[in-house]
């Protein structure tokens, strides 16, 4: 028996990393599960986002566990996209009792370099399509008199870096809209709430874009490099999805709806360390 035994779950960025992860821990809950995802790069992306072969992976994982699964490719900046794929979960699951808003990318360039395709890609990824979601669910929810609502923000919302300002602004904006929402829904059985990693072991980190942007005076840095960089810096740093995914279900078990509106920084105490 699970704590979500007969309840469903809605992952966006469902086909890997914390996505994959937040999906099987859900369903070894006992949720059934509705994934999510772009399954196709980005134009102003500098890593590959995951593809449908990475989908149907994670499909195949939840199977395993022995839950129900629905997989879409759908780019949540798609409003018509986003519906279809919540009246598509409603309609063979009954219900949606936990969103798991992860659909997230960055991109790097300073400010005067970012442009405008750069800016209105993250920020519709990150921010405005974890409000179309959320907007889609909520109504279900309402109905339902319960709900868990997770939202995928980051530690440099609260501490910004250099080469990622629209990514900064849209977790920031993803912190805002959280607490927001939570006041919007009190009362209802519903909660909303935030994390915020820091360096988490996946593909959206690990990658080469990302190894020059924190190693940028070397020519062609390595996992190692970036990893040497990253302990110099911060610290430990790196953690596996798993971790986040924990973290998501400490909200998502929360019985009696005490957390509301808040964000977890999961990072090893990074921004206590760089506190001044």
């Amino acid at each position: 028996m699970g704590a979500l035994d007969g309840k469903a779950a809605l992952v966006t960025g469902g086909a890997r990393g914390q996505g994959r992860s937040h999906a099987l821990a859900l369903a070894r809950e006992g949720a059934d599960i509705a994934l999510a995802d772009i399954a196709d790069d980005i134009s102003t992306v500098p890593y590959p986002l995951a593809t449908k072969a990475d989908l149907a992976a994670t499909v195949v994982q939840v199977e395993a566990v022995g839950r129900r699964v629905l997989s879409f490719v759908a780019d949540m900046r798609s409003t018509e996209q986003v519906n279809r794929v919540v009246e598509s979960t409603m309609a063979e699951f009954g219900r949606i009792d936990v969103l798991a808003a992860n659909a997230g990318i960055i991109s790097h360039s300073s400010v005067d370099e970012t442009t405008d395709e750069m800016w209105a890609n993250t920020l519709e990824t990150n921010l405005t399509g974890i409000f179309k979601v959320t907007r889609a669910v909520l109504p279900h929810m309402r109905r339902q008199g319960w709900g868990r609502i997770v939202a995928t923000a980051s530690s440099i919302a609260r501490s910004g870096r250099a080469n990622v300002a629209a990514y900064a602004a849209s977790k920031w904006g993803v912190i805002g809209f959280v607490k927001s929402c939570a006041q919007d829904v009190a009362g209802t059985g519903i909660t909303v709430n935030a994390l915020a990693p820091s360096s988490v072991e996946t593909d959206m980190i690990y990658n080469p874009a990302t190894f020059k942007l924190f190693c940028p005076d070397l020519d062609n840095p390595t996992a190692a490099d970036f990893e040497a960089r990253v302990r110099d810096m911060f610290g430990p740093g790196h953690f596996p999805a798993e971790e986040v995914s924990r973290a998501l279900m400490y909200f998502v078990l929360d019985e009696r709806g005490v957390y509301q509106g808040n964000t977890m920084d999961i990072e090893y105490g990074m921004l206590t360390r760089n506190a001044v």
